[in-house]
């Protein structure tokens, strides 16, 4: 399911127009922890490249216009001096990074980082708050839509099982690479009701049909357990139970 060849074809193209400029490439995410789904998932690269002048930068814009037209996102352009000075507020993003990643060319730039644990747990707590409030602000323009509905929630389900992987990581438990079992272990950690964010992932994953279920009632669930898991790792961060990394 994982593009291989193209992303082959894409590092081999950005080794030819980058020439000595490029120093790494690395795939991350999903098409490295094992749920890639081509409808949904982005193939995550990141370069790393020794001069990220505007000059330098144009020399690779073709490449990346190539790689945009096979429907991918640009991949992150970052020097290993960003890299590393990066590993506070970047918390999440690096984490993710160091334990499932794929190097394509050059050398590992990540593995060696050190990521301050106190950092991590800011950073996740201020991501689950926003998406929750972005999540509210496209509920209001979706609503009486239920096919905008089922899109809102699964565009979102990614991004709040990944950061439900990582309150697991805040709070000192092992945490399992794949959204499923990343939901049912902080589930069974802090005991809140999963089942809306499991039936989106049903639909997701081409298990279910939207028509099985009734949006505004998995809507529900899937909102409160959002609430509860944000307010409940929020507290349990505050008062120090939480372990270290």
């Amino acid at each position: 399911m994982v593009p291989e060849k193209k992303i082959n074809d894409f590092v081999g193209r950005l080794r030819t127009a980058a020439g000595t400029n490029l120093e790494s490439v690395i795939l991350f995410g999903s098409a490295v922890a094992g749920d890639f789904h081509p409808e949904f998932s982005n193939v995550n690269l990141l370069c790393v490249i020794r001069d990220s002048s505007f000059f330098a930068l144009q020399a690779l814009a073709p490449v990346v216009k190539w790689w945009n037209k096979q429907k991918q996102p640009p991949p992150l352009f970052m020097t290993r001096d960003e890299i590393e000075r990066s590993v506070d507020v970047f918390t999440i993003e690096l984490i993710d990074m160091q334990q499932h990643h794929r190097v394509l060319y050059g050398t590992d730039v990540v593995q060696g980082l050190s990521i301050p644990a106190d950092l991590h747990r800011v950073q996740v707590e201020y991501e689950m708050r926003e998406k929750l409030a972005l999540l509210r602000q496209h509920l209001l323009l979706a609503s009486g839509n239920d096919s905008r509905l089922w899109e809102l929630l699964l565009r979102s389900v990614s991004s709040f099982a990944t950061l439900f992987r990582h309150a697991l990581i805040a709070l000192g438990h092992n945490a399992p690479a794949e959204k499923r079992e990343a939901v049912q272990a902080l589930s069974k950690q802090i005991g809140f009701d999963a089942s809306g964010i499991l039936q989106v992932l049903d639909v997701r994953e081409r298990k279910s049909e939207p028509k099985n279920f009734n949006v505004g009632d998995v809507f529900s669930r899937y909102m409160a357990a959002l609430e509860q898991v944000t307010a409940t790792v929020d507290k349990m961060l505050d008062s120090g139970t939480a372990n270290s990394l």
